[in-house]
């Protein structure tokens, strides 16, 4: 039996008015949208129509909460404490719960966005605080977060149901985390280096840090960055390489 690994996209990051952009196309190849709940990006209405969207094509919906930073557009670290974390939390991934609920159908998961989603994975207290405001607002819920991060153990913790995630297009640290944006080498670029990097950390459970070394991580859901140049192309040649090697695009 073909084994199946979970595809997730970052989507209805824009403004004013309403396009898709490539989050249109991009729908044909993920299992899993993270959809911005207003704060980085987005906006109510840009909720509902991307969420009415992912429902027609079977696509997952899942709150995509961030610091209310939409200049740094949540990739800037703001000095919040673990209840103001919780708050902020709690706030889109409800406006998110109701959003789906008015369309008829459940929320999936939540993924933090950007600086959050990079905090909560290497500082207890705010992945406590982001743990506990997307149990207690569905204890059903699944919380997508970085492969070996205090996000996952956190949530873990709790009786939270977790999905360890892996980037196609990132490298990693020694210690499994993500090599941060401002530095050169943080970004793969190359289509066929970033999908054999999938692969072996699908099928191995292995990623080959920046500096070399081998680094054990775990894969349960692959994050697709929408907003990248060949994001469409990339997501294509992914689909074709994952068949290839007997896995298959599938919701957690």
């Amino acid at each position: 039996m073909n084994q199946s690994i979970d595809l997730n996209c970052d989507m209805g990051e824009s403004f004013g008015i309403w396009t898709m952009g490539n989050d249109e196309v991009l729908m044909n190849y993920i299992s899993s949208a993270n959809i911005a709940c207003g704060f980085h990006a987005g906006d109510a209405t840009i909720m509902r129509k991307t969420a009415a969207f992912a429902l027609h094509k079977g696509v997952a919906i899942g709150a995509h909460p961030g610091f209310p930073d939409l200049q740094g557009f949540g990739r800037r670290n703001m000095h919040l404490n673990a209840q103001e974390v919780y708050d902020i939390c709690i706030y889109q991934i409800g406006a998110m719960l109701n959003v789906v609920r008015a369309l008829g159908t459940a929320l999936h998961h939540v993924k933090p966005h950007g600086a959050m989603y990079n905090l909560g994975a290497k500082e207890v207290k705010l992945a406590n605080a982001i743990a506990q405001a997307t149990k207690d607002s569905h204890p059903d819920l699944i919380l997508y977060g970085l492969s070996g991060s205090f996000l996952i153990r956190e949530a873990e913790k709790i009786g939270l149901k977790t999905a360890s995630e892996v980037f196609a297009d990132r490298t990693y640290q020694n210690d499994g985390s993500l090599t941060p944006r401002t530095q050169a080498n943080a970004m793969i670029e190359n289509t066929d280096d970033a999908v054999n990097q999938i692969i072996r950390m699908v099928k191995e459970k292995t990623v080959v840090s920046t500096d070399g070394n081998i680094v054990t991580i775990k894969a349960d859901t692959i994050c697709l960055h929408g907003d990248g140049t060949h994001a469409v192309e990339f997501a294509k040649a992914l689909n074709r390489r994952l068949r290839t090697e007997g896995l298959q695009v599938k919701t957690l």
